[in-house]
């Protein structure tokens, strides 16, 4: 029987390349090891933060097995590591789980094809996942992310009739619907199939709706902190847990305000001591210049002192 992953809060991590716009194998570690030191319970490997769409096959399976070896030799073999697997076939989608599996990712997540997405009507939508979980050597989850696959936002009933499927073992909601993740783990254990929220200002509503936590890009920056919260959550103390939750809230949005993936490297670099803003084009990186005065990046560089204290 496949398992849903633990519950917990996972990092869809971001690659770091150089100017030429190859891999920054350093760079890279140094990140996936100060996420490992806050915390996480896993790492997301090519989610949407990872560019994925940049990298080759050979580079997806590079990364998935630089990122587990990172952590092994490290001794954070109880990290996960999952990987993001979705691609515009079904052919496709297969073969890059069965080379997530090789390269030592226990999950793979599947976004829903999207370049023809006035064919993509609820029929095409349960075959292709349920070809793909059948396909997959690993247990796949449902990655619904109306931004990144053409505005399909797949509803709760849909997503609750391919969690019946036994390799279908979880989602990852980065729509943002609290009632979504609420009818879900009112339906499911977390055994069976693991709900976690997609995006940081839903994290504790998430996990007071029965959710197994969060898979969040702002917890690049932040991990301590969103670690802090679920521990905060797990001891009760919801008081201080949703001052902190609207503090993540403000940054998650702050996030989103600093020019995307190029934006958060660069607060990453400016304020961690390693990588670079660096991304693949058609992306562009973005200057740390011209965050000064910029309301957004003193919301987060308020969380990366926060950070740092603990």
């Amino acid at each position: 029987m496949s398992k849903a992953p633990p519950p917990g809060f996972y990092v869809p991590a971001v690659l770091f390349f150089d100017e030429n716009e190859n891999l920054d194998i350093p760079s890279i570690q140094a990140h996936v090891l100060r996420l490992a030191q806050g915390g996480v319970t896993g790492i997301l490997v090519q989610g949407s933060n990872g560019e994925a769409q940049h990298l080759s096959h050979e580079e997806r399976k590079q990364t998935i097995a630089l990122t587990r070896k990172t952590l092994d030799d490290n001794g954070f073999q109880n990290v996960l590591v999952i990987a993001g697997t979705g691609a515009q076939s079904t052919r496709e989608t297969k073969k890059l789980c069965a080379d997530a599996k090789e390269a030592g990712a226990t999950h793979a997540l599947v976004l829903t094809p999207s370049t023809w997405p006035n064919m993509m009507a609820q029929e095409n939508i349960m075959r292709f996942h349920t070809e793909v979980a059948e396909g997959s050597p690993i247990p796949v989850m449902i990655y619904n992310f109306p931004t990144v696959t053409a505005g399909q936002d797949l509803d709760s009933e849909l997503i609750g009739k391919l969690a019946t499927h036994p390799n279908i073992v979880g989602t990852k909601l980065s729509c943002g619907n609290i009632g979504k993740i609420h009818r879900l783990t009112s339906r499911f254990s977390q055994s069976d199939f693991a709900v976690y929220a997609g995006r940081s200002d839903t994290y504790l509503f998430g996990l007071l709706a029965g959710s197994s936590g969060a898979i969040a890009a702002l917890v690049n920056l932040v991990p301590k902190l969103h670690l802090k919260l679920y521990k905060l959550f797990q001891d009760g103390n919801i008081k201080d847990a949703m001052e902190l939750q609207a503090k993540l809230g403000h940054g998650d949005w702050a996030s989103s305000k600093v020019g995307g993936i190029g934006g958060l490297k660069a607060v990453i670099t400016t304020n961690f001591g390693y990588g670079n803003p660096n991304v693949r084009g058609p992306l562009k990186p973005v200057n740390i210049d011209n965050f000064k005065g910029n309301a957004h990046y003193d919301t987060l560089l308020e969380l990366i002192a926060m950070e740092k204290a603990l």
